[in-house]
């Protein structure tokens, strides 16, 4: 079973001086003023309004896991609907104050139910996987705040480009398998199987800085307020997809022993 989570707020030009396409201009068409724009701190609070309500819906799957319900309709469905609430605010950032909070609720059924599985195959990994992921966003955040790492262009050209070559390799691979025997290499315990989930951990993680960079960006450009909301949902996707990576590379270390 395959489970991959990227980032499709980085191909986007939102947080750009002409983010508010003319639709959304009529739309924010009342003055803004100070209290009406995007802050770092209003960002930061609702990035921890979605991770409480992520954190809620994982744990009624996790629930549902050990007391033998089945979860994968939950799980699946809640995958699909947050991909589907993802695209839409890509392309309706005005709407993420609605869309966010969806994403973070039916994700975290995902997260819950993926957890639960991986944990019942090994169990202690998903508290290994959470603390690797907190630490590496900590080291990210201090690295990005302290400005050791630059966000250039250059820099974003990189990370984006192999962001989508993970991508278009996991979506090829995933297609090829389903009508073929082939089985990706990514895929079993190998030390080419491990490499693979470092690369991709180490660009999942490069991507925390783009975050941060599109957060900035939109504050010092005066953003609407709701630009926010969509910073915060952006952030979350990122986080997410560094969680499930974490798991994967910590589950295959753990079927070596």
């Amino acid at each position: 079973m395959n489970f991959n989570s990227k980032n499709p707020f980085l191909s986007n030009k939102r947080f750009s001086s002409n983010a508010v396409s003319k639709a959304e201009e009529v739309h924010q068409a009342q003055i803004i003023d100070y209290n009406q724009e995007m802050s770092v701190s209003g960002t930061i609070n609702k990035t921890a309004i979605l991770f409480l309500i992520l954190c809620g819906a994982a744990m009624v799957t996790w629930w549902m896991a050990f007391n033998g319900i089945n979860i994968m309709l939950p799980a699946i469905g809640g995958a699909v609907v947050g991909l589907i609430l993802v695209v839409i605010s890509a392309f309706k950032p005005h709407l993420s104050p609605y869309l966010a909070p969806g994403y973070a609720l039916f994700e975290g059924l995902f997260i819950g139910g993926i957890s639960a599985i991986f944990e019942a195959m090994y169990p202690g990994i998903v508290i290994n996987a959470v603390g690797a992921t907190l630490v590496t966003f900590l080291v990210c955040l201090g690295l990005y705040k302290f400005r050791i790492v630059k966000v250039t262009e250059q820099f974003k050209s990189v990370v984006v480009a192999a962001t989508l070559a993970i991508a278009t390799y996991y979506l090829i691979s995933w297609l090829v398998s389903m009508f073929t025997s082939f089985t990706p290499v990514h895929h079993g315990n190998s030390m080419m199987s491990i490499g693979i989930s470092v690369f991709v951990i180490i660009i999942a993680a490069l991507n925390l800085f783009l975050d941060f960079d599109q957060i900035e960006k939109g504050v010092e450009q005066r953003m609407p307020k709701f630009m926010e909301w969509y910073g915060a949902m952006g952030l979350m996707v990122t986080l997410v997809w560094l969680y499930i990576e974490f798991l994967r590379l910590l589950s295959k270390l753990s079927s070596k022993d």
